[in-house]
């Protein structure tokens, strides 16, 4: 293994008993705001780290297709400047808004080529950067949030095999313009909405030569009103674990997104979310290999007290408990990330 970050290559999974952590920092939501999902600066890192009083190793953030179709060179030359792995999100939308079919990059259009064009400049220019990037595109296609799930793109019968005839394009597109540095991510919800075997997660598994890691989102309440998704996180990841593993065996998995409301009347975020790292910590699921919390902010209505706010240091028992917990277990967490050399060692 080299832990160096100017070569190009697949990321390596941490030593045995080790965990990356990850940063995403999305800003918050006001009325001339809404978060881009890449608000992050090098600040905003800076700011956790100290926070929390550990490393991070790779910077999440969304490439929104609906704001530019160019190769987010800037955001990933000052992650790597840091030292860190850029991890984005290819987000083909037309807008952030959700539970609606997309208008402009619609499954069969990306199938049909109609971003090819697009996609190899930006597989070249990745290229270019040289550095490793994690990289995913489908996210949470088993949630219905999300216009690449079924429900949008023909329903139960043929959604789903349209997803992965989509994913399998743009991952064979960027490998065939030699984007060997790009370092890719399945990423599913703990649970399929809907709860229906048409939905399920394994119904868009790619197969397993189109995935390094695949990755999981697991949240408690993400709104100060919401009443379910209060069980704790180990009932989430036994749900969704031995799926995972029966799907894809031998693949490192990721906490892509974990999360809670500050501000939830029926869910207590910093209790949550202690439980959620010890938990992560525990060395009871093997396979994982890192966790990000998801620092975001936004409006859901016109009455403030209703907006969702996960940010971390905003709440000072949500802050007491990562730090604690990440002194806790500073001897488990790889804050260097590790890289593959050419000959696989």
């Amino acid at each position: 293994m080299v832990a160096v970050t100017s070569l190009a290559g697949p990321v390596a999974p941490p030593p045995s008993g080790k965990l990356y952590q990850g940063f995403y920092y999305g800003g918050v939501g006001t009325d001339t705001h809404d978060p881009t999902e890449h608000d992050v600066l090098p600040q905003d890192v800076d700011q956790y780290e100290k926070m929390v009083g550990a490393k991070t190793t790779w910077i999440y953030f969304s490439d929104n297709w609906f704001e530019s179709r160019e190769f987010p060179a800037a955001t990933c030359s000052w992650i790597r400047d840091l030292r860190k792995i850029p991890y984005l999100r290819l987000m083909l939308r037309s807008d952030v808004d959700q539970l609606h079919a997309e208008k402009g990059f619609t499954l069969d259009k990306i199938v049909g080529g109609d971003f090819d064009q697009d996609l190899r400049a930006w597989a070249r220019a990745a290229k270019d950067f040289g550095g490793p990037i994690l990289i995913e595109w489908g996210t949470e296609p088993n949630g219905k949030w999300f216009s690449w799930n079924g429900k949008w793109n023909g329903g139960p019968k043929v959604g789903p095999a349209k997803y992965i005839i989509a994913y399998r394009h743009i991952v064979d597109l960027m490998r065939s313009e030699g984007a060997d540095n790009l370092h890719w991510v399945w990423h599913v919800n703990w649970l399929d909405e809907p709860e229906q075997k048409w939905n399920a997660l394994e119904n868009y598994f790619p197969g397993e030569k189109y995935c390094d890691w695949v990755a999981l989102s697991a949240y408690g309440p993400t709104t100060p009103r919401m009443e379910d998704g209060t069980e704790n996180f180990a009932f989430k990841m036994r749900e969704a674990y031995p799926r995972l593993l029966k799907i894809a065996p031998g693949k490192p998995i990721i906490i892509a997104e974990f999360g809670c409301d500050l501000h939830n009347k029926h869910c207590d975020a910093a209790e949550w979310a202690r439980g959620a790292v010890a938990d992560i910590f525990s060395e009871k699921w093997p396979a994982i290999i890192g966790f990000c919390w998801w620092n975001e902010g936004w409006q859901n209505d016109d009455h403030k007290k209703n907006d969702t706010d996960m940010i971390i240091w905003h709440d000072e028992n949500l802050t007491r408990v990562f730090r604690q917990a990440l002194a806790r277990y500073s001897d488990k967490i790889q804050e260097e990330p590790l890289l593959r050399n050419s000959t696989g060692g």
